[in-house]
């Protein structure tokens, strides 16, 4: 049997509490436990009010019926809850829950304290849920990712033949052109010419003279 004394820290009515304590002992799944409990205050007559529980798993709902004989539960898990917040008022606070789809469910006349605690301990556990998904999701993902090709070895480069050393191609070789001397028959004609070229010497003397060197041959 779940004590109650952790639930009566923040003036929940111990009646209201004990009744719904009991109640809910029978609804909790395996590791399923309840976070925290809040009651309503009406600000005339309070003698039936409704309850919120937060478990690791979900939200209760609990509103007595049949003027007190019955208790009636609702519930909503934390996969179906988008986000959950609370509104200060006059007469205490409104908590809210936004289901992923549907209305808001909303609950008025809440203690602001227990409100407040009301809301840390609902958003903790969808923060906890989100995280949770988001873990798994990367795990998916990182089983369906295709395998990574395996790297291939390095090369043995003991096994590669070295390129053949470049040979510079030998130089061309330049015959050389040895002049033989001239002849003296060859060297006065050639100054002969160059007389008559230069016009010191006039034709008649050129062949003259050109004629004779060719006579003593």
């Amino acid at each position: 049997m779940i004590s109650i004394d952790r639930f009566l820290s923040d003036e929940q009515d111990p009646k209201a509490v004990e009744k719904v304590i009991g109640k809910l002992n029978d609804l909790l799944t395996t590791n399923e436990e309840i976070l925290y409990l809040a009651v309503q205050k009406k600000p005339a007559v309070n003698l039936l009010p409704d309850s919120i529980a937060v478990t690791n798993k979900r939200i209760f709902y609990c509103e007595p019926g049949n003027l007190g004989l019955t208790m009636n539960f609702k519930d909503i898990s934390l996969k179906n809850i988008k986000e959950v917040s609370f509104k200060e008022e006059l007469f205490g606070s409104k908590f809210i829950c936004v289901p992923q789809t549907g209305e808001n469910i909303v609950t008025e006349f809440i203690p602001k304290t227990q409100a407040r605690k009301l809301y840390q301990a609902a958003n903790e556990q969808l923060e906890e849920y989100k995280e949770t998904l988001r873990q798994q999701k990367l795990e998916e993902d990182k089983a369906n990712a295709p395998a990574q090709p395996a790297p291939q070895p390095f090369a043995d480069f003991g096994s590669i033949e070295a390129p053949a050393p470049v040979v510079d191609p030998e130089p061309i070789q330049i015959a050389e052109v040895v002049e033989e001397p001239e002849d003296e028959t060859t060297l006065k004609l050639r100054k002969l010419k160059t007389l008559y070229d230069k016009h010191l010497i006039t034709q008649e003397e050129y062949e003259a003279k050109k004629g004779a060197i060719l006579d003593s041959l």
